[in-house]
């Protein structure tokens, strides 16, 4: 039984959006501002465009091969079994990560109200025991909510994408009409002048919620198995939710930092605290007594996380469903109830998600490690887009990137970037998390669920190297690291390295005929 084609141009760009339109708003703008002062503004604009390079090599990818699980059939395709099983670890892990985080969000804001559902733990709210019973309550009724009816899924994503919305743009305008204080910007020369600032800028990127505030853009290539008119819907949903989503997150930035009093900054950006820090945002309107949008925000708190988290689940589920039908995990996860909706592959996800409370607790340690994660499963975006030019030259692309090839080196230079900013105590626990994933992979050649000869350890040759190399340079590196490469000079290494590395990947592809991909592309 096959994935129905369901999602129209707007219901998947409105999924894309919605699903990312989650806990960053909420919680980002402080932790940027926090990190890189009032240069956050900059540290927005540089995620955004590096998110938007790397979702313009997925769109058409996507569009050439619109399957379920993308980021596991696709480099399936290009570079074989290893590879594939690899990066779709990784996605699915990082995937895994946002329900959870969305959910840990809504008890944060909530614990304003209902102190019993977090505690202080060296200045970070973590869960209660109270806070890990509910947490499993929520949990469970995303899932409920996603096998129980599409239509229903659909009908309420689109009430929630209004909401959401229109709060975000109330937040914005009132934040300038009523209290704004265009001196709070006036430190943004000195930190893009300074080697420093720049540091902070870029670990506002990697750490502070910007390019987990971007992730949602990936539905569009999940969901593309299940795409009407694909050949629309997939770029619009994957590039469309990107530029909408960014000038959203840039009025919120900029309203956050002019609504600070001045006093609030006394003692720098760093010790940024005011009444109702666990939410900045409803801090902010109770100090200036916005009463009615304290209580929207408090509303909002709740919706927008857990409608985010209601579409990660969705797609999440596809991951595993495609990484079931290749071989990797049990077949019984690809099963489809009578809506044609893999409910084994939900409830699965449910499970090991409740697991992630415990390892990443806190909101900022659980987006770090799934940024970490995040852009190594982005990297296949820009390799496979070079193979599959070069394996399938003549095949009519509804969807044609320009300068692919220019796109997609600073795609790739990108990934690796943001994977070195989000720091070593990240990066290492990313590792721990591949060497489980690897015991799987070895599990199901052993059940003989894979075929030696289709395992394209010729086609992997780079991503070894690949996943060793990051380790050792974040090792090196300023971002926690040993600071033995400077800062600066890492930007040189990585560019290198992200060239060694895709000229590894393309050499090494599969030599897949136009036959065998005849299957996944829809003419």
């Amino acid at each position: 039984m096959e994935l129905n084609r369901r999602f129209t141009p707007l219901s998947l760009l409105l999924l894309s959006i919605n699903g990312m339109i989650g806990s960053a708003w909420l919680f980002a703008p402080l932790y940027a501002a926090k990190i890189a002062g009032s240069a956050a503004i900059i540290a927005w604009l540089i995620g955004g465009f590096a998110t938007a390079l790397v979702a313009l090599t997925f769109a058409e990818l996507s569009v050439l091969l619109p399957v379920a699980g993308g980021t596991a059939q696709i480099p399936q395709l290009s570079h074989g079994t290893l590879t594939s099983f690899t990066l779709s670890w990784v996605a699915w892990l990082s995937a895994l990560t946002m329900a959870p985080i969305e959910v840990q969000a809504v008890l944060q804001y909530a614990s304003t109200y209902f102190s019993s559902l977090t505690h202080q733990v060296d200045g970070v709210p973590l869960l209660t025991h109270v806070g890990l019973c509910w947490a499993t309550v929520l949990m469970l009724a995303l899932c409920v909510i996603n096998i129980a009816s599409f239509k229903g899924l659909i009908r309420f994503n689109f009430v929630l994408f209004i909401f959401k919305v229109i709060v975000i743009i109330l937040t914005i305008v009132m934040l300038i009409k009523v209290n704004f204080h265009p001196a709070n910007f006036s430190g943004i020369t000195d930190t893009i002048h300074s080697l420093t600032g720049w540091k902070a800028i870029l670990a506002a990127v990697a750490s502070g919620g910007i390019a987990f505030a971007f992730t949602g853009f990936k539905h569009g290539v999940e969901l593309a198995g299940e795409a009407k008119k694909y050949a629309v819907a997939i770029p619009i949903a994957i590039v469309g939710s990107v530029l909408c989503c960014l000038v959203l997150y840039m009025g919120l930035q900029f309203a956050f930092i002019g609504a600070l009093k001045p006093s609030a900054l006394e003692h720098g950006w760093q010790h940024l605290t005011f009444v109702g820090d666990v939410g900045p945002f409803a801090g902010l309107a109770a100090g200036l007594g916005l009463i009615w949008l304290l209580k929207l925000l408090y509303v909002d708190a709740a919706i927008s996380p857990l409608g985010a988290g209601l579409i990660y689940v969705t797609s999440t589920a596809r991951i595993l469903y495609a990484m079931s039908q290749i071989g990797y995990v049990p077949a019984a996860l690809s099963k489809l109830n009578k809506q044609q909706l893999p409910v084994w592959a939900i409830m699965t996800n449910f499970s090991v998600g409740m697991f992630l409370f415990l390892p990443l607790p806190g909101w900022q340690a659980m987006v770090s490690f799934l940024v970490s994660a995040m852009v190594i499963s982005y990297a296949i975006g820009p390799i496979a887009l070079v193979c599959l030019r070069l394996q399938l030259p003549n095949q009519k692309r509804h969807f044609r990137l320009p300068f692919s090839n220019v796109i997609c080196l600073l795609a790739f230079y990108f990934c690796n970037l943001l994977s070195y900013w989000t720091g070593w105590e990240t990066v290492y626990k990313l590792a721990i998390a591949l060497g489980i994933g690897f015991i799987f992979f070895i599990g199901a050649y052993l059940r003989g669920k894979l075929k030696a000869s289709a395992l394209g350890f010729k086609a992997a040759g780079w991503i070894i190297p690949y996943l060793c190399g990051l380790t050792l340079i974040s090792y090196l590196g300023v971002f926690g690291g040993k600071n033995i490469i400077t800062f600066g000079w890492d930007f040189l290494i990585i560019a290198i390295f992200s060239v060694i590395i895709l000229y590894l990947a393309v050499i090494s592809r599969s030599k897949n005929t136009e036959k065998e991909f005849a299957a996944y592309i829809i003419n």
